[in-house]
Formats: C-alpha cells, sequence, structure tokens
C-alpha cells in the first residue's frame, strides 16, 4: 500500500494513500508500548459491552481492597469476583467476573 510503489488510476492511488495512512497509524501505535496497553484497553471495554450486560454500577471505594494481591475486589453473584488492579483504575471502567459473563462499570 505504500503510495511511492503505486501506479494506478487517481481513485485507486486515493485509497493506496488513505489505507497506507491507517497501517502507519497503527504501527504508531502497536510501536509504542504505553498506547499500545491503552489502545487494548479501550478494545476491552468495547467488546465487553457489545458482549456482556452490564449487571451494576459500583463507586471503586464500595469494593475491597487486597493489599496483598493489590486488587479491588467485589462478590459477583454468581460466586465469583470482579477484579481490578490500582494500576488499571485509571483507565478501565468495565470489569467482568472472573466466573460468568456478568460486568460491572466502576464510577470515578
Amino acid at each position: 500500500y505504500h503510495p511511492d510503489k503505486q501506479a494506478a488510476a487517481e481513485a485507486e492511488a486515493e485509497e493506496s494513500a488513505r489505507r497506507f495512512l491507517e497501517i502507519h497509524q497503527a504501527w504508531k501505535v502497536l510501536g509504542n508500548e504505553e498506547a499500545k496497553q491503552e489502545y487494548d484497553l479501550q478494545q476491552r471495554e468495547d467488546n465487553l459491552t457489545k458482549e456482556w450486560p452490564l449487571h451494576e454500577q459500583i463507586y471503586l471505594e464500595d469494593m475491597s481492597w487486597n493489599e496483598d494481591e493489590q486488587l479491588y475486589t467485589l462478590s459477583c453473584r454468581c460466586g465469583g469476583n470482579y477484579s481490578i488492579s490500582k494500576s488499571e483504575t485509571k483507565d478501565v471502567s468495565l470489569v467482568c467476573c472472573d466466573t460468568c459473563s456478568l460486568v460491572i462499570e466502576i464510577l470515578q
């Protein structure tokens, strides 16, 4: 898709240039660990809202803090747990149960 290697009609050249820019942007994200992590978290959150039902909205301070594991946890009605690490709390707002398909939203 590199524009310098395309010898096509103008419409195809524009499409190739657009595609090249998309690929270039993807490589910029993949090449930066922080940007990749942010992208992965956003994708995970988007997928959770599409695939699983939102069970409840919870404030972070309503969850239990586990000092040993450095995790906030909350029991799910199925007997499983919702868990989120302290480092994820700024980037993640949706957390899925570790044993069922329910999801909670963390309110800030």
